[in-house]
């Protein structure tokens, strides 16, 4: 994964525990905006005390400044400790106890586009730590791109724990004020920050004057009901976890189907029995049973046959070969042991392999009767010229016809051997890689290589239980 995000999810982790440590009763409400937007001038209209320096001269504010609202200050001593804010910066209101605003710990930022980067820099450091926001904006400024695109619109998703004030309303008319404040809800809503407006959760919208006083006792008591209902340090740290949460979705996270189709668990079953041998053990099976069969309710045809391929395999292991023309019987019998031979090899196999060819030149089947493919006679007349049957016989071909004979004989169709070690890989190879379609890229690396593990010592259980069914059957 992303080091980057990764180290956020951290800190996001680390920061909720800290915060916990300290009492969830008292809420830390930061006053932000951009200079000259009158942040001192509204913190000390709520202190009602000349608390925060405020003036003409910019930067104003270079220090942030705090100021409790609680019977015990000395509480709020380890959340001020935590926010890195000095004992000289620390401030109480004419007031010390109000029942309206009692828990309040509030903070006095300097300018977030302040020509100091120092200054910069403490805004973007207390802005993740506190609980809320008053966002402070003017007429002039409201709209500004730094503003949205910098702060508002990145932190769209802490609405419930943010206030949005347009301030010095009494620089506008009463109409021009509502025309601002409409346009700055028009901006907000772009941002994607939800309004908390008819009972709905989200951002309080507000316009006030903090040179006059008006409007600001209803900041007042909104902060009091804020305050009063001792979750806006949850609401923040839940806020916190959902946007880590959403930067590192990309990363565990993907659209598709969960788990393995059943054509993917039908296919890895497949591949594990080709390895094994299991269906060419199978229609061995198949063919020995046909050959039981052909016993049972055969014909003169398949005893004929039957004495053939004996009394032939008898010849081998006695060194005697035939070297001259066989009877005319033989030679049909002979014709069908090699179409039997190619089939078992083909089914064996997987392949064609040669059909038996037909008689051909000099010294074949002829006269009366033709011996044609398969095995079949043309019964035009009898058989009268011995011959010899010939065919396109390959190394695959005498292979099966021997195979045929071991199982008219009894014997086992083919010595056992071990499990296909490279078809057992293959087969975790092809399931890992469909089990990991449309992962994200560390997830995916992450199933291979659990399959590679995994499969340690498959082949060497397939060896097994391949051998313990075999025992069974014998």
């Amino acid at each position: 994964m992303d080091r980057r995000t990764l180290a956020e999810a951290g800190r996001v982790l680390d920061e909720a525990v800290a915060r916990q440590r300290h009492p969830l009763d008292l809420t830390v409400v930061a006053i932000a905006g951009a200079s000259g937007s009158g942040k001192s001038t509204l913190f000390n209209a709520l202190a009602r005390a000349q608390l925060s320096e405020a003036g003409v001269r910019r930067p104003t504010t270079a220090a942030p400044v705090a100021c409790v609202w609680t019977e015990e200050p000395e509480r709020a001593d380890g959340v001020l400790d935590r926010l890195g804010i000095p004992a000289r910066s620390r401030r109480q209101p004419v007031r010390p106890y109000d029942p309206a605003l009692n828990g309040l710990v509030l903070l006095d930022l300097p300018d977030h586009d302040s020509a100091s980067p120092g200054h910069r820099e403490q805004v973007d450091r207390l802005l993740g730590l506190v609980d809320a926001v008053i966002w402070v904006v003017d007429p002039e400024k409201y709209a500004d791109a730094v503003l949205h695109e910098r702060y508002l619109r990145p932190l769209a998703g802490y609405a419930e724990v943010s206030f949005i004030v347009l301030n010095q309303t009494d620089r506008l008319s009463m109409d021009a004020a509502d025309q601002v404040l409409d346009d700055l809800r028009r901006l907000l809503d772009d941002d994607g920050i939800a309004l908390g407006e008819h009972g709905e959760p989200g951002a309080e919208v507000l316009a006030l004057s903090a040179l006059t006083g008006d409007g600001v006792g209803e900041l007042r008591e909104s902060l009091g009901r804020f305050t009063a209902s001792r979750g806006a340090a949850l609401r923040r740290l839940t806020a916190d976890v959902d946007g880590v949460s959403a930067r590192l979705r990309g990363a565990y996270v993907a659209d598709g189907r969960p788990g393995l189709t059943e054509s993917a668990r039908h296919e890895f079953e497949d591949r594990l029995a080709e390895a094994v041998g299991a269906q060419a053990a199978g229609l061995a099976a198949e063919r020995a049973w046909l050959r039981d069969a052909g016993r049972a309710c055969g014909t003169s045809w398949t005893r004929a046959h039957r004495w053939y391929v004996r009394g032939r395999a008898g010849r081998k292991a006695a060194g005697r070969k035939s070297a001259g023309a066989a009877s005319g019987a033989a030679a049909i019998a002979e014709a069908v042991a090699m179409a039997e031979a190619a089939a078992i090899t083909r089914a064996i196999a997987g392949t064609h392999a040669p059909e038996v060819a037909t008689a051909e030149t000099a010294g074949n089947v002829a006269t009366a009767g033709t011996v044609t493919t398969a095995g079949n006679v043309a019964t035009a007349g009898n058989v009268t010229t011995p011959g010899i049957v010939t065919t396109a016989e390959t190394a695959r071909a005498r292979a099966g016809r021997e195979t045929y004979a071991a199982l008219d004989a009894g014997a086992p169709a083919s010595p056992s051997r071990a499990v296909s070690r490279p078809l057992v890989e293959q087969a975790v190879r092809a399931l890992a890689y469909e089990a990991s379609t449309g992962l994200p890229d560390p997830w995916s690396l992450a199933v291979r290589e659990a399959a590679r593990r995994g499969a340690e010592g498959l082949a060497e259980a397939l060896d097994a239980a391949s051998a313990a069914a075999a025992a069974a059957m014998a």
